[in-house]
């Protein structure tokens, strides 16, 4: 199912003279906010994905996802942090030699309930639904409804940010013929964030395919960087991903990421 390839699917500063990464402050706060799933803080990451060996013919794909961060206040002590992902797909000799499809994928919408005020340990934490809506255009498309449980749980001690983040959708409402979809997705990572701006990620986006048994795990090195364009904050992000397990025909071993993301602090 070439669309659950493309989803999730969702990480940048150095020290002045005599600076230290506590004295830094806003810029290198908002940079590490950026590690945190949950923050509250809207962004609107667009991030750029290639891979290649795909299919019998070694076929390759971009995918770009659009991955808008809302939360909304619901209270004195709580956020519900909304994190939308739109794949939009692009791909040549995956199906056939020679062929090229385009389109977008389904949307995988989440919704995650969050303390305002991390626990007394300092971990930070949410919790919701998850669904899948079949937005996609025929060729990227499960055709079918999801839905299931999501959470994340994080800790940030000085300039680390480490936890993660996982799903489950179940499928609904498929086609006569076709497997309702039965997937998890587990994000663990880690993020060093330097007190100008500079963000080292390590994280694995894998997938379980309780249908067909299989594994998917890239696991991704990224470096990021905070920058102002006039006053708007963006964070320029570029990495490398190494897949240490794909299914028959999936990606080849190495592919690469490139990102931007437009923050809006409140």
């Amino acid at each position: 199912m070439p669309q659950l390839r493309a989803l999730p699917a969702i990480l940048a500063l150095t020290l002045a003279p005599g600076q230290t990464w506590a004295q830094a402050g806003g810029t290198a706060e908002l940079a590490q906010q950026l590690s945190n799933p949950v923050a509250d803080l809207i962004s609107v990451p667009l991030q750029f994905n290639y891979d290649d060996g795909i299919g019998p013919n070694d076929g390759s794909r971009w995918t770009t996802n659009i991955q808008p961060v809302i939360p909304f206040s619901i209270g004195e002590n709580w956020n519900v942090i909304s994190r939308t992902i739109l794949p939009i797909i692009s791909q040549e000799d995956v199906t056939a030699s020679g062929a090229h499809e385009s389109g977008t994928g389904d949307i995988v919408q989440s919704l995650f309930f969050s303390p305002k005020e991390p626990t007394a340990n300092g971990w930070v934490w949410g919790a919701g639904p998850v669904f899948l809506l079949p937005t996609g255009s025929d060729d990227f498309s499960a055709d079918q409804w999801g839905i299931g449980p999501t959470a994340v749980a994080l800790r940030v001690q000085g300039p680390w940010t480490y936890g993660a983040l996982a799903n489950h959708i179940w499928g609904f409402d498929a086609n006569d013929g076709e497997d309702e979809i039965n997937v998890s997705f587990l994000q663990p990572f880690a993020a060093y964030t330097t007190a100008n701006a500079w963000t080292f990620t390590v994280n694995s986006e894998s997938t379980y395919d309780w249908n067909t048994e299989t594994w998917s795990v890239p696991v991704n090195a990224i470096v990021s960087k905070l920058v102002s364009l006039g006053t708007q904050p963006v964070s320029l992000a570029a990495g490398v991903r190494y897949w240490a397990e794909a299914p028959a025909g999936g990606p080849d071993d190495v592919g690469f990421r490139l990102a931007v993301t437009f923050l809006f602090p409140r």
